[in-house]
């Protein structure tokens, strides 16, 4: 079979159509040398985005879960794969140049590899929501500057849907350590990857400074949002100076500040949100 696209589970927002399989049963269902070529083709194709082992990334969910927010056997995660999704950031079959470009009996294999490292029996929260939800819209200060289902602030990237894109381990370390891996914002067609949450200071040619988290940005502009929610959209050309920071605007949480029972309580809060 001919190879006619590259593929990155993750990274692009083009989709194109691919034939609907042959069969609507993986014929590879519980075979654990399959499930083992299809480890080596989940590391090529799909890592980048879904992280080792399929337990997340800063792009892609974490696929060891049984329950899958788009998925729910075998055929559906094939078309997934195959189509991509549309409105996300997950593309048809090799439409970015990612990859190598998969056969059928390839994605096959892929699906054989995902099952085999689903947790069939999820793990139950090592927190109180209840107490999570309160500390998040409370002391902890999470809503100032994040949103979760329409409430809170708009600085940070919203945290609807993070308990099901981010495993727990993954979403503490974020807590404890912002900057190590900046979260992505927005996406666009027009781009691979989506835009981080950089810091950025702005500095006019009047001498007026800005300082926030860039929303978007080109070649010619940038559009930044201050501590305040104001979005300020600049011309590059006409700025005095521009810096940018990897630096998280987000404050570091040491135990100190945030218990590690008390992040706990927000972590099971916020993958609660998931199984509603």
């Amino acid at each position: 079979m001919s190879r006619p696209w590259g593929l990155c589970l993750l990274s692009g927002w083009v989709v194109l159509a691919s034939a609907a399989p042959a069969i609507a049963q993986n014929p590879f269902a519980g075979d654990a040398k399959a499930a083992k070529a299809g480890e080596y083709e989940f590391r090529i194709n799909c890592a980048l985005c879904h992280g080792l082992g399929a337990r997340g990334g800063g792009r892609g969910p974490d696929l060891t879960r049984a329950q899958k927010k788009h998925t729910h056997n075998d055929a559906e995660m094939f078309q997934v794969i195959s189509n991509g999704i549309p409105g996300t950031a997950m593309p048809a079959n090799g439409t970015n140049g990612q990859g190598v470009g998969m056969t059928d009996e390839e994605i096959w294999q892929i699906i054989t590899y995902i099952r085999s490292q689903e947790v069939k029996t999820p793990v139950a929260a090592a927190g109180s929501a209840a107490r999570g939800k309160d500390l998040f819209y409370g002391d902890a200060n999470c809503s100032l500057c994040h949103m979760v289902q329409g409430k809170g602030g708009r600085l940070g990237p919203d945290l609807s849907g993070v308990g099901g894109s981010r495993t727990r381990e993954a979403i503490i370390d974020s807590v404890r350590n912002p900057s190590r891996r900046l979260a992505w914002g927005l996406t666009e067609a027009t781009k691979e990857f989506p835009q981080e949450y950089e810091s950025v200071t702005a500095v006019t040619s009047d001498g007026k400074t800005f300082k926030g988290v860039t929303l978007n940005e080109d070649s010619f502009t940038v559009q930044i949002m201050d501590a305040g929610e104001q979005i300020h959209s600049l011309q590059k050309d006409t700025l005095r100076s521009f810096t940018k920071s990897r630096e998280s605007a987000m404050p570091k949480y040491s135990t100190d500040v945030l218990s590690d029972q008390e992040l706990g309580d927000i972590v099971a809060f916020l993958t609660s949100l998931e199984a509603k």
